[in-house]
């Protein structure tokens, strides 16, 4: 199974930290961030493809052809500004069947992950008291996918979207979703693909996201490792 990790943004919030190093080899107790995220990959995940742009060599120098025990294959996304959509898009013809899809921006605990790929579609969450500054998700009466709202005025749920996602090459059927801005979001196809198919909702335990430098520390303190 792959898994397809976004890796191409500039990560500017997480500046000066990111001025000469790409987010994903931001260090967390003492190792990338990128290490992170692969080693909570489950065992059925062997080959991960990464989606780069922004020093990216120095993502292809750290990574190799093998890293943490899974094939690589790198995938350069020309248009970095064009959503997460795009980039995905990007990553299409590499991909073989069913995969899984992640951010290199966030730590996740590696059970819910584990969890996920027992379903033929799915997603992560988690309970958040602020949820109007995420991605709401509205729920069937099965616990599958509804709909993903952004950021809306007045939501539904505290359930939010963290990334973390299982689908197949049927998603690329939904690339049309677009937003007014003309840019292409994975939320929004994910919702068009969740009206046709089955998409469960797995809440995560361990959920750490990584937008701004102060971030790392309350990371380090949840995984035990301050400095």
């Amino acid at each position: 199974m792959q898994c397809v990790i976004l890796a191409a943004g500039k990560g500017t919030r997480m500046r000066p930290l990111t001025e000469q190093t790409p987010k994903p080899l931001i260090e967390v107790c003492g190792k990338p961030l990128l290490q992170h995220i692969v080693e909570a990959l489950p065992d059925e995940v062997d080959e991960i493809i990464l989606v780069v742009n922004y020093l990216e060599e120095q993502i292809r120098r750290h990574c190799g052809l093998h890293y943490c025990g899974k094939l690589v294959q790198y995938v350069h996304q020309e248009n970095a500004v064009g959503g997460t959509g795009e980039a995905l898009l990007a990553a299409a013809p590499l991909i073989e069947g069913r995969f899984m899809f992640m951010y290199a921006d966030d730590i996740h605990g590696s059970y819910a992950l584990k969890a996920a790929v027992t379903y033929p579609y799915a997603m992560l969450s988690v309970q958040h008291d602020e949820p109007q500054h995420f991605g709401v998700l509205d729920l069937n009466s099965d616990g599958t996918l509804k709909a993903i709202h952004e950021k809306p005025a007045e939501p539904t749920s505290n359930l939010i979207n963290i990334g973390g996602m299982v689908l197949d090459k049927k998603i690329f059927k939904y690339d049309v979703a677009r937003s007014a801005n003309g840019e292409l979001y994975v939320t929004d196809m994910v919702t068009a693909f969740a009206q046709d198919y089955p998409v469960m909702v797995v809440e995560q335990s361990l959920w750490l996201p990584l937008g701004k430098p102060e971030d790392i520390l309350a990371a380090e303190k949840m995984l035990g490792c301050n400095r």
